[in-house]
C-alpha cells in the first residue's frame, strides 16, 4: 500500500486498484491550492462545463457555482468534474462572503478601463476567478464587491471572446503563475482526506459495478 494513504483510509484503498490509488495521490501532490474558479449564472450547459474542464487542466482543485440546478455537459467537460471540489452556491453574495472568510480575493473577467491583463493579477495570495453569463456578463453584485477586473488582451476587431475562451486563457496564466510562488502546490489536511476518500469510495463502487457486470 502506497505509505501516503492515511491509516483509516487504507482498507477502502485496498478495494481499489493501485494504480488508481497513486493516480489520485499523485494528483493532489500537484493540485494548486489558492487559486479557484467561480461561474456565475452561466447560462449555457456547455460553456460551463468548458470552464470546469480548463481548470481542472491547470491544476484547479476547487470551483465555485453560482446556481442551484447545474449538470455538466458530457462532451465539454469530459469528466473533469468528477476530479474538481465542486461547491454550489445560491446567491453571488453568499459565494462572496464565503471566500472572504477563506482569505481569497475576487477577480471578475470583465470590461473596464481599469482592467488589467492576466499576466498583472496578483497571485502571492489566493485569488478567485469570477466569469459571468455569455448574455448579460457578471452581475452588478459582482462587479461591486470586486477586487479588481481582469480581461484578455485582444489585437484584433473582434473584441469579445467565448466565456469558456476567456477563461481558459486567464486561468492558464494565472495557475502558470502562481504555481511559482512557495507553497501554492499540493492538497494537504482535512481537504486532502475528504478528496481522497470521497475518490476511493467512488472508486470501489465503479469497481464492483463492473465485475458485477462482467460476472453476467
Amino acid at each position: 500500500m502506497d505509505p501516503r494513504v492515511p491509516e483509516d483510509l487504507v482498507e477502502l484503498a485496498s478495494e481499489c486498484t493501485p494504480r488508481r490509488v497513486i493516480l489520485c495521490l499523485d494528483l493532489l501532490e500537484r493540485r494548486l491550492n489558492g487559486v479557484t474558479v467561480i461561474g456565475e449564472a452561466i447560462e449555457r450547459r456547455h460553456n460551463v462545463s468548458a470552464v470546469l474542464r480548463s481548470a481542472e487542466s491547470f491544476g484547479v482543485h476547487r470551483a465555485h457555482l453560482v446556481t442551484n440546478d447545474f449538470r455538466p455537459s458530457v462532451g465539454a467537460a469530459k469528466g473533469a468534474e468528477r476530479w474538481l471540489e465542486l461547491v454550489f452556491h445560491e446567491t453571488t453574495a453568499a459565494c462572496f462572503a464565503a471566500l472572504r472568510e477563506q482569505g481569497f480575493r475576487v477577480w471578475i473577467g470583465d470590461f473596464g478601463d481599469d482592467a488589467v491583463s492576466p499576466g498583472e493579477v496578483p497571485v502571492d495570495e489566493p485569488l478567485a476567478l469570477l466569469f459571468g453569463s455569455e448574455l448579460a456578463g457578471v452581475s452588478a453584485q459582482a462587479r461591486a464587491e470586486a477586487d479588481g477586473i481582469v480581461q484578455v488582451p485582444m489585437r484584433g476587431v473582434t473584441q469579445s471572446l467565448n466565456v469558456s475562451v476567456a477563461a481558459a486563457l486567464t486561468l492558464h496564466t494565472v495557475c502558470e503563475r502562481r504555481r511559482l510562488e512557495p507553497g501554492a502546490v499540493g492538497i494537504v489536511g482535512e481537504e486532502h482526506h475528504r478528496f481522497l476518500k470521497r475518490f476511493l469510495e467512488r472508486e470501489k463502487s465503479r469497481r464492483k459495478s463492473t465485475e458485477s457486470t462482467w460476472g453476467r
